[in-house]
């Protein structure tokens, strides 16, 4: 595969994800509107989702199938999941003294993350 045709890949399902972590936070903006960041829980959870069902899926397939980790596990699963938006609403929650919502946000996260993709690929 080319560097080019890799770079490609990795736009395209980055822009993808992007859109869909976006998606994911205005259709719950709809549903929720408090300060504990549901959306983002959300979006790493079907990012961790998609990953695992990917790897579960392809595990015996993956040398054969490459374009798949560019498009998918780097690209859209990198785009859709967000570690900076989680470490930041995380700091704002802490310094909004609502240390018992970061707790849970950072448990919720990784249970969440590790636990779906511990079942899915193991």
């Amino acid at each position: 595969m080319s560097t080019l045709s890799t770079i490609g890949l990795i736009f395209l399902g980055g822009g993808l994800g992007s859109l869909s972590r976006y998606g994911v936070g205005r259709l719950s903006l709809q549903f929720y509107q408090g300060k504990f960041p549901v959306w983002t829980i959300a979006a790493n959870f079907l990012a961790c989702l998609v990953l695992g069902i990917t790897l579960f899926l392809l595990k015996e397939k993956m040398a054969s199938h490459e374009w798949v980790k560019y498009l998918v596990i780097i690209g859209f699963c990198g785009g859709f999941s967000t570690f900076s938006t989680f470490s930041l609403e995380t700091v704002r929650l802490v310094q909004d003294g609502l240390l018992t919502m970061a707790i849970l946000n950072i448990l919720i996260s990784l249970a969440l993350g590790v636990g779906i993709l511990w079942v899915l690929v193991r």
